[in-house]
């Protein structure tokens, strides 16, 4: 059923709430990648490969809960933990983290996984991380997923949010570190789930996460408009309002600059995190239309001509 927003006119397809998913295998592994240890979890056993990554600072665990639904529809997840995140090393040198060197690190998991095509897919950082995997290697996508991009109207919302906390982290790493130990001591068991996935962000120790925002500040956000215009998969798009790090206007430019992009509006920032069943399940139809041979025949046209 596709219905339309009255406030923007996006066409969008409404799927009515689904039942819970069954238990599905998982696996934690990790890999080195340039002398450095990257962590990944595999969810399912499907043969379509799906490929997520987290927003800045949280571990790849928030996107547990739709990994488990897109195994549960017969997909093969693997969720990465780029350096400096979750379960991953996180050196303390400044240039070993930038937007390229994050997609590059998705490049290795797939030649890891020995995995030829995938749809990709990630929140805010993780969305300029996927977009960048578009520009350096386009033939190993089946699609894209990018939820909450931070491009051309986001960036100076970004800068007023993550410049003070650089400077917390990075002058106040004495004071942080203590309260940071403090929270590692919780055990995670007595605490929700999202709780968990919160404070993650906060119990690491403070000066890596501080080279991190560092060398993402020195390096580029995401790929060009001029480069943005040249993708040609399929692309899901999902942004809302009411945000100024990931504003809607970004959501949308980047939706008219794909030829075969569509645009999802989420109800708020919180909605797949939340209440997941209408977004997980418009991911699980697109992964599934990525996949379809349709769409298998398009891209071997377009590749022989």
């Amino acid at each position: 059923m596709v219905v339309r927003d009255r406030r923007n006119g996006i066409a969008m397809r409404h799927s009515w709430p689904m039942p819970a998913a069954a238990p599905v295998r998982e696996k934690a592994s990790s890999f080195r990648h340039k002398g450095q240890r990257l962590a990944y979890t595999e969810f399912g056993e499907g043969p379509r490969w799906v490929i997520l990554t987290p927003g800045l600072l949280l571990p790849v665990s928030m996107q547990g809960p739709l990994a488990r639904h897109l195994a549960a529809h017969g997909n093969h997840v693997v969720t990465l933990d780029p350096l400096g995140h979750g379960r991953s090393d996180r050196p303390s040198d400044m240039w070993r983290y930038a937007i390229s060197a994050f997609a590059e690190e998705v490049i290795a998991l797939l030649d890891h996984l020995d995995i030829d095509e995938a749809v990709v897919g990630g929140t805010s950082l993780g969305a300029n991380i996927t977009l960048d995997v578009a520009r350096i290697a386009p033939q190993r996508l089946r699609g894209i997923v990018i939820e909450m991009p931070v491009l051309d109207h986001g960036l100076l919302a970004s800068a007023m949010v993550f410049a003070p906390l650089l400077v917390l982290l990075h002058f106040g790493e004495r004071g942080v570190a203590p309260v940071a130990s403090l929270l590692r001591r919780i055990p995670r068991g007595a605490l929700p789930f999202w709780i968990n996935v919160g404070l993650d962000a906060v119990r690491q120790e403070p000066g890596p996460s501080a080279a991190l925002l560092q060398g993402l500040f020195f390096g580029h956000v995401a790929p060009t408009r001029d480069v943005r215009r040249t993708f040609t998969m399929p692309a899901l798009i999902i942004g809302h309002a009411r945000d100024p790090v990931h504003p809607f206007s970004d959501a949308g430019m980047l939706a008219d600059e794909m030829p075969h992009a569509r645009l999802v509006v989420a109800s708020n920032i919180l909605e797949l995190r939340l209440r997941p069943d209408r977004l997980s399940a418009e991911i699980a139809e697109f992964v599934a239309e990525c996949w379809s041979p349709r769409t298998l025949a398009r891209r071997g046209r377009r590749r022989s001509a």
